[in-house]
């Protein structure tokens, strides 16, 4: 992928996966068609040449470093997991200074993105000179998923997750998968100002939308098919996440 400005990636690996109940690996380390769900990120990002590639690791470190053994990854260890917030700045330091982007998505179910998708969500970043590009997709159940909130002229103002949203809020389909695109001098300057949560006491990446929105910061979206995007939270999903990746690399 051809470019004048330097776009490097930040994959979230830290988690622990409490839903799919691993105690000795991490889950961006299990295999979907045959190698590590991380191992499919890293590669899908090496064909559009995006470097450098940061992995944030700290549940079960070992299975990650070892699922991509012989890659160019950077490891950035966070040793306190307080969010993704805290997980996106622990991979920031170790940007250099001379990224103008910053990719920031799950390793845990980023698998079924294709160059494509990342190719056309940069160009839509670089387009309408937002602060942040995201991807939303549209879902028939969007249960258990934070909302993407629009306001009347039907710009993105806020990202609520279902347990904090209202009767109303929980009827909207479009959902937040989070896959962002950041300008690096928007990241660096208001990561920090990421406000730490009263329930959990982490840090969520995701509340950067409303802070860029109320320092009127443009945001811009790019909505895609439900088909690119798969959540891997229970043994059962996982049974149906190689079907679907079979599917998305045929598109």
């Amino acid at each position: 992928m051809k470019r004048e400005r330097k776009i490097g990636a930040i994959i979230l690996a830290a988690g622990k996966g409490k839903r799919m109940k691993m105690r000795q690996i991490n889950k961006v380390a299990i295999h979907i068609a045959n190698k590590p769900m991380v191992l499919h990120t890293v590669h899908m990002l090496e064909k559009i040449a995006l470097s450098p590639i940061v992995v944030v690791i700290g549940f079960a470190k070992e299975s990650v470093m070892k699922a991509l053994a012989g890659t160019s990854v950077i490891f950035a260890e966070q040793k306190k997991r307080l969010g993704t917030g805290r997980a996106a700045l622990c991979g920031l330091t170790k940007l250099p200074k001379d990224v103008a982007d910053v990719l920031i998505l799950n390793g845990d179910d980023s698998a079924f993105y294709t160059p494509k998708i990342i190719k056309e969500l940069y160009q839509r970043h670089l387009f309408s000179q937002a602060a942040i590009t995201f991807l939303t997709i549209q879902l028939d159940n969007p249960f258990g998923l934070g909302r993407v909130i629009r306001n009347e002229k039907g710009s993105v103002v806020a990202i609520v997750e279902e347990k904090d949203a209202t009767r109303e809020e929980r009827k909207i389909k479009e959902i937040n998968p989070a896959c962002y695109i950041f300008r690096s001098d928007f990241l660096r300057n208001f990561i920090k100002r990421i406000p730490k949560s009263s329930v959990t006491g982490e840090y969520y990446l995701v509340s950067l939308i409303e802070i860029a929105f109320k320092n009127n910061k443009k945001i811009e979206t790019l909505i895609k098919n439900s088909i690119l995007w798969r959540g891997v939270n229970t043994r059962e999903e996982l049974a149906l996440a190689e079907q679907l990746l079979h599917q998305v690399k045929s598109i």
